[in-house]
């Protein structure tokens, strides 16, 4: 097999760009759509000129010329379709936040045990370049023990109304943040404290803010802004210092490295994650799947994006929200 036929599971504004992704990988097949929206499914459906559509997930999974699945469905909804995928036989690529607890994300490591496919979490940021030259000066000693990190992944209040009816900033964004942070350090979390900030008066706070521990004594800060002033010039703030023994390194990846200027604004289109070129993306989506595409014809674990990891990002972040709520420290483990 040279060629990889997937579904996607959930097509909402994200899992339409993993459409749009996956249409232009040469070893992957956009085979199959679902969502339980069936307007959304035909009009998709005729965007991406796909011939099967389904409302449930369990009749894609129940063909069996669908090879492999990408699972965009809301992050509490991720444990059913990810397990019964699994049992299937499929290669699944799951989105992140693996799942909405901790509980969850046990079950679906231990589908994963058991499963003939493959399964990768949908960490993107581990395929920014910027991150990954920094992953590998630490892993060459070039800044010795890691003893401090802080990150910012600061957004427009324009995108965020419809998202903080279905999740917080700290889940929501700092999971990436954490999940660099353990991927640098190779350590975990020992403890978390973090405060939150309403302006809006949503069911999500706007702004999170997090520390950690971890349990080789590096500490971390990690800002999540929600809610930058709508007419910001740039779709995301995002930096991470990491300060060693014997180094530093800085990552930036706004203000802006692309500006274009129109006629009726400054605009810095995204370069890094998810860019469109000739009507598909690129960037590091389209580097996450061509990865997971690769590990699944050649029948290898992936290394990255392992849900291991992923749980403990999650399991780090839910507990930082447990410290929002509650006002406390929260212990790890």
């Amino acid at each position: 097999m040279d060629k990889l036929r997937i579904g996607v599971i959930g097509l909402g504004w994200f899992g339409e760009i993993h459409c749009e992704t996956i249409a232009g990988i040469p070893n992957l097949e956009l085979a199959a759509l679902c969502t339980r929206r069936p307007e959304r499914l035909a009009e998709q459906a005729k965007k991406f000129g796909v011939k099967k559509t389904y409302t449930d997930y369990r009749d894609m999974l129940a063909d069996k010329d669908i090879d492999a699945v990408s699972i965009v469905t809301m992050w509490d909804q991720h444990t059913d379709p990810t397990t019964d995928a699994l049992a299937a036989g499929k290669h699944v690529f799951l989105e992140k936040p693996m799942a909405s607890t901790v509980a969850d994300c046990k079950k679906i490591i231990a589908a994963s045990k058991k499963a003939k496919g493959i399964l990768q979490i949908g960490h993107i940021c581990r395929f920014n370049p910027r991150y990954r030259m920094a992953k590998q000066a630490i892993d060459e000693g070039r800044i010795g023990k890691i003893v401090a990190l802080s990150s910012r992944r600061n957004i427009p209040a324009a995108w965020t109304p419809t998202i903080l009816e279905k999740i917080g900033p700290i889940v929501g964004d700092a999971i990436h943040d954490t999940d660099i942070m353990l991927w640098f350090t190779g350590d975990t979390v020992a403890s978390a404290y973090a405060q939150t900030v309403s302006v809006r008066n949503l069911k999500y706070p706007d702004i999170g803010q997090t520390m950690y521990r971890f349990k080789g004594g590096a500490t971390a800060t990690l800002e999540t802004v929600w809610c930058m002033p709508e007419k910001t010039p740039f779709d995301i703030d995002e930096r991470m210092s990491i300060i060693g023994t014997e180094g530093i390194i800085h990552v930036q990846d706004t203000f802006p490295n692309l500006g274009i200027v129109d006629k009726t604004r400054l605009h810095s289109p995204d370069t890094t994650y998810w860019p469109m070129f000739d009507g598909v993306r690129g960037g590091a989506l389209r580097a996450e799947f061509e990865y997971f595409a690769n590990c699944a014809l050649k029948g290898i674990t992936p290394a990255i994006g392992r849900p291991e990891d992923a749980a403990a990002a999650l399991e780090a972040t839910l507990a930082a929200e447990e410290s929002a709520r509650t006002g406390n420290v929260i212990h790890i483990g």
